[in-house]
């Protein structure tokens, strides 16, 4: 037996017991990468998240590559996004990193908002931009993805890459599965989407694999003030719903 594992033949060899290798302080360091401790180091994740998190007001996810440079329009655009929605109530949450990420919570500070940064360990993008209020570091991507969903009464996408597109189908996933309530997902910038849209729509519509109602997830816009009004019926409609 080792606890509720049950263990006969040659799995049940072993040369030490759980208890000698908690007190046992020599010997190899390997232990702490094994998959059964990664369990602990998840949970953690998760109750970390839970609980600086717990107390945030509605607030709004955006997305966008952290490859945008400060004097590229698409930052400009991020502030005035950021601050749109912190002004009209709503903490803004990003990946935390630079970039785009770096606009939304720099508007969203500097129009008295909740900026929140939710960062992913990785070989680059490394820490928290300087505009964050609350920041949470994650190993895992599915334990940040959770807050970034539960937290979240909508998603806008700015232009991005693989990061933002993942986020994307992940939360379009998730809201024709009906695993989340009315989430509206908001792509701004239609010449940059327009083509997804497009293919969506005539190829992958265009077969059959996924219904037309299903279109209606995606809302494509250039106006930031039809991005607050998309936020706020959707947030008015949950309201209404609890």
């Amino acid at each position: 037996m080792r606890g509720p594992v049950v263990l006969r033949g040659e799995q049940s060899r072993s040369d030490s017991t759980t208890d000698q290798r908690l007190l046992d302080s020599r010997g190899p360091s390997d232990w702490v990468h094994t998959d059964p401790w990664r369990v602990m180091r998840i949970q953690a994740e998760f109750v970390e998240g839970f609980g600086a998190l717990a107390a945030v007001p509605r607030a709004v996810t955006v997305f966008g590559s952290a490859r945008t440079k400060p004097d590229h329009p698409q930052y400009a655009l991020g502030q005035r996004i950021g601050a749109a929605l912190a002004q009209e109530g709503f903490a803004v949450i990003t990946g935390g990193g630079p970039g785009t990420m770096e606009a939304a919570n720099r508007g969203a500070k500097e129009a008295g908002g909740m900026s929140i940064g939710l960062g992913i360990e990785l070989p680059f993008e490394q820490g928290i931009n300087q505009y964050v209020d609350l920041g949470i570091n994650f190993r895992y991507f599915f334990a940040r993805k959770t807050m970034f969903l539960k937290y979240s009464q909508a998603f806008v996408c700015l232009p991005g890459g693989f990061g933002t597109l993942d986020e994307l189908f992940e939360a379009l996933t998730l809201v024709q599965t009906k695993k989340v309530t009315k989430f509206p997902v908001v792509l701004f910038g239609s010449e940059y989407w327009g083509g997804l849209v497009d293919w969506i729509r005539t190829t992958v519509a265009g077969n059959g694999n996924v219904s037309p109602p299903d279109l209606d997830l995606i809302h494509v816009t250039d106006d930031v003030d039809d991005m607050v009004r998309v936020v706020h019926d959707a947030y008015a409609a949950w309201e209404a719903a609890h």
